[in-house]
């Protein structure tokens, strides 16, 4: 028996869509058949990006987003509505981090992370979840599905990266929060921990020889690539998930079990 996902008449919200991970997922979502909400500060990569779904076909809007600012976020999701329908499904993607020894992060660094990684994913969350929620009391058979991004980061401690780790630790648990909270409403919630995966962010990075020795270091000694998520993100956002809520799944090429 084979299973086709499709998306067709699905509104996919995605946040820090800009680049990297968050550009690979809307696109993918695109080519299922979504309409995908592409969502960051930087609007002009945006539009870049909506372009090529939409050469590809699809069908793509534009929203401002600053996760670290509470009213941007309402702004952004209502926006959203507004331009494409009821938000189905959020891909909770936006994040940051630095590289640096707990005893030289200052209160600067802490921000800038524990406010996106943490503090707006959650706002953001919340803020999808309350029109999606009052949808399903509407109607109970309405399914939604928020998938945060967290990272093999929030399961174990890696080095120099020790406030990135807290903060995804922080999703993690988030994530569980919420699919028990919201699960009654018909909201899976899940979370997805990439492990060490090449995009145009971090290329320059793991062509030094430290980025050279992490990649040694890896169990079967290779970076993943963005697609590599691909069928987990389908999985999770299609209605084939119905009975997956509250899973932390990670993608890590076996990092995590080493």
């Amino acid at each position: 028996m084979g299973i086709e996902v499709n998306f067709e008449g699905k509104i996919a919200l995605i946040t820090g869509a800009s680049s990297g991970l968050g550009a690979r997922f809307a696109k993918v979502l695109a080519q299922a058949g979504a309409q995908v909400v592409l969502a960051s500060r930087r609007v002009e990569r945006l539009k870049e990006l909506r372009a090529e779904i939409e050469a590809d076909g699809g069908a793509a809007h534009v929203v401002a987003l600053d996760v670290t600012d509470y009213a941007s976020i309402k702004s952004a999701v209502a926006h959203a509505e507004t331009e494409a329908g009821p938000i189905d499904i959020l891909v909770n993607n936006s994040g940051v981090s630095t590289t640096q020894r707990l005893i030289d992060v200052t209160p600067e660094d802490y921000a800038y992370m524990v406010d996106t990684n943490q503090r707006g994913a959650f706002f953001m969350a919340q803020e999808v979840a309350k029109r999606m929620i009052a949808r399903a009391k509407g109607d109970p058979r309405k399914q939604h599905r928020i998938i945060n991004i967290a990272s093999v980061a929030g399961l174990r401690v890696l080095p120099q990266i020790g406030v990135y780790c807290m903060s995804k630790a922080a999703v993690v648990h988030m994530t569980k929060s919420m699919a028990v909270e919201w699960g009654k409403y018909g909201l899976n919630v899940n979370a997805i921990c990439p492990g060490y995966i090449g995009t145009e962010i971090n290329e320059d990075h793991f062509g030094t020889d430290q980025g050279k020795q992490l990649i040694n270091m890896l169990p079967r000694k290779r970076l993943g690539k963005p697609e590599d998520l691909d069928g987990l993100l389908l999985l999770l956002a299609s209605e084939e998930s119905r009975f997956i809520n509250g899973a932390i799944m990670t993608a890590d090429d076996g990092m995590s079990a080493a």
